[in-house]
């Protein structure tokens, strides 16, 4: 089973966003037994919280429910559960190194450096700019995919 744990801030914009994405790609090809797919946040803001009704609107208008889910923060232990730790831009990364305690088995990257255009997916949280981080995101999430061992 391969284990990815999406990161962003407050997950409740792009980390949830890229949770779901994947989950709905990895049904539509069939691979849903193969995956472990959650998301979490970097810092304590939001915890508890849904995901942010624009992006809870979003998802729907693409067919993908995300109901239920709540932001959480990604914990130590993580590193040991996943095989994959996914942030959304630098200062995510620079976060979930410090939680995890560094990345001695280098399984932490950046959503976008899956794709031929390496970055960060813009927090629509600041940018107002929700289709751009949907892009983004679909287009990581199915770089990312097709990197996978089948």
């Amino acid at each position: 089973m391969i284990k990815v744990l999406f990161i962003c801030h407050g997950n409740i914009c792009r980390s949830p966003m890229a949770e779901f994405v994947m989950k709905e790609m990895v049904r539509r090809a069939g691979r849903e037994a193969e995956f472990q797919i959650a998301s979490a946040a970097t810092s304590t803001e939001e915890l508890g919280n849904p995901v942010y009704p624009p992006v809870r609107r979003l998802l729907a208008a693409h067919g993908i429910d995300c109901s239920g889910k709540t932001a959480r923060q990604l914990r130590r232990s993580d590193y040991d559960d996943y095989d994959l730790l996914i942030g959304m831009d630098d200062a995510n990364l620079r976060n979930m190194q410090r939680i995890c305690g560094g990345d001695p088995e280098r399984k932490i990257h950046l959503l976008l450096d899956y794709t031929d255009h390496p970055g960060s997916v813009a927090d629509p949280w600041y940018t107002r700019d929700f289709e751009a981080t949907w892009r983004d995101v679909n287009d990581g999430c199915s770089a990312l995919l097709d990197r996978l061992p089948h």
